[in-house]
């Protein structure tokens, strides 16, 4: 027994150094970029492999939730692209909201920038597809290259590591949401019957939901849950993509620690000092009590806004945007014909569009509300940074995807869209990444002079 006892401790510090070493291999942001590149890669191949029919079999798989004789039924496939990744968008929101308190976005100058570089985003290559292709029906695919893949801008960002200044990201994000929401509108509006206003009402009573809890104080997440899927199935009644419920919650969320009688500190001094005076005599209902007076205080501690993001960081890096990927990028090269007329050009039109279009809007609109003092550059970021974003922006791939499937019928057009809008997002994230080396080797020698 004593031979035996050196061995507990031991195995104990090598279990906690092992948890140790994986979660700062989790928290590491460029690992999650190449879980993400690799989820892709996987689709990619397994969708134009012997096993296709597989790959497309499984993400056309029913899955249904159902109380009685009310059965909401859909694909797999549906399930991944507008349930999970509302929980990515919830992240997204999130992080904006932070900015817009304390951060890039709380300068009103600031903030106007990625917005206004957002339309040039999304004009620019509009633009520059309709002159390759002025002729119906090709030019019904004017939108296709106007859209940007935020899963996988970010996703490629991540590659570059934390050197990486912090407002490149953020304004990533807010230009790439913004960038969505227009798609989102496009599609309702030019490749939709339109929207259905009666799902405003839905969403508008999940909101009233969600300010009455947290006008209570009401601190836990979960409580949010319920409103949190009524304002996510009146977005849907709507005709608009689901996920944005995501950006709206995470633009509510409070950027502030909930505000109690006794504060976090107070509360774990009172619990401590209570529990030294009676450790002997302490009952197990009294012990339950003050540990649920410990994690209320250790909850409240970190505002809503940052502690709902860290604990689904992890989640949503290795597990949404991956299945995200996998899901979305096995697209086959089966049955593209570039013979037929227009074909090609529709190819060259949306990878013209995608690689020199968005980068080139984003800058020049960016140059143009720099120049009039309309607004500033964030701090840290450069005009290499924006170019950076610029190129990041190209990454169309699945809202673009989506796009041109809504914009096509013709197998031939739909095809060569497809393999343009895959052409140009891997062109994209090669340049971006090419861009960012220099960006990081420029933040790395202002950083040595300093």
């Amino acid at each position: 027994m004593n031979q035996n006892t050196p061995i507990l401790p031991k195995a104990q510090v090598l279990t906690e150094r092992a948890f140790s070493t994986v979660s700062r291999f989790l928290h590491i942001e460029a690992v999650s970029g190449m879980v993400l590149l690799l989820a892709a890669a996987v689709a990619l191949i397994w969708a134009n492999s012997p096993w296709a029919d597989s790959y497309h079999a499984l993400w056309h798989t029913s899955f249904s939730i159902g109380l009685g004789e009310y059965v909401f039924d859909r694909p797999l496939h549906f399930w991944i692209n507008d349930a999970l990744m509302t929980l990515f968008f919830l992240v997204v929101g999130m992080e904006i909201r932070r900015e817009m308190h304390e951060g890039a976005l709380s300068d009103i100058r600031q903030a106007m920038l990625p917005i206004a570089a957002a339309f040039g985003g999304v004009a620019a290559p509009a633009l520059i597809y309709v002159a390759f292709n002025s002729q119906s029906p090709q030019s019904h695919g004017w939108a296709v290259p106007t859209a940007t893949d935020i899963a996988f801008a970010v996703g490629v960002l991540a590659l570059l590591g934390r050197s990486i200044p912090s407002n490149i990201r953020v304004f990533l994000l807010a230009l790439a949401i913004i960038d969505d929401i227009v798609a989102v509108l496009i599609i309702a509006f030019f490749y939709s019957g339109g929207l259905d206003y009666s799902g405003f009402l839905v969403v508008a009573l999940g909101i009233a939901m969600v300010l009455g809890l947290q006008h209570v104080g009401i601190g836990s997440a979960y409580a949010y849950v319920i409103p949190g899927l009524i304002i996510w199935g009146g977005v849907l009644m709507t005709g608009a993509h689901p996920t944005l419920a995501g950006v709206v919650l995470g633009l509510m969320t409070p950027v502030l620690p909930s505000r109690r009688l006794e504060r976090p500190m107070q509360t774990l001094e009172r619990v401590v000092q209570d529990l030294r005076k009676r450790r002997d005599s302490v009952e197990p209902e009294e012990l339950a009590h003050a540990l649920s007076d410990v994690r209320r205080a250790q909850r409240d501690m970190l505002a809503p806004v940052t502690r709902v993001q860290m604990a689904l960081h992890t989640w949503v890096a290795f597990g949404v945007m991956p299945l995200f990927a996998l899901a979305n990028a096995g697209v086959s090269f089966d049955g593209i014909d570039l013979s037929q007329d227009g074909a090609n050009w529709v190819m060259v039109g949306v990878i013209a569009a995608l690689v020199l279009g968005k980068p080139i809007g984003i800058m020049g609109v960016s140059w143009l509300m720099v120049a009039l003092k309309l607004c500033k550059l964030p701090e840290g970021v450069s005009w290499s940074g924006i170019a950076l974003i610029g190129l990041l922006a190209g990454i169309g791939f699945t809202m673009s995807i989506f796009i041109a499937m809504l914009a096509f019928v013709d197998e031939s057009l739909l095809g060569a869209a497809k393999l343009g809008v895959l052409t140009a997002s891997l062109l994209a994230a090669i340049l971006g990444l090419s861009m960012g080396a220099v960006v990081v080797r420029s933040v790395k020698r202002n950083a040595a002079q300093a």
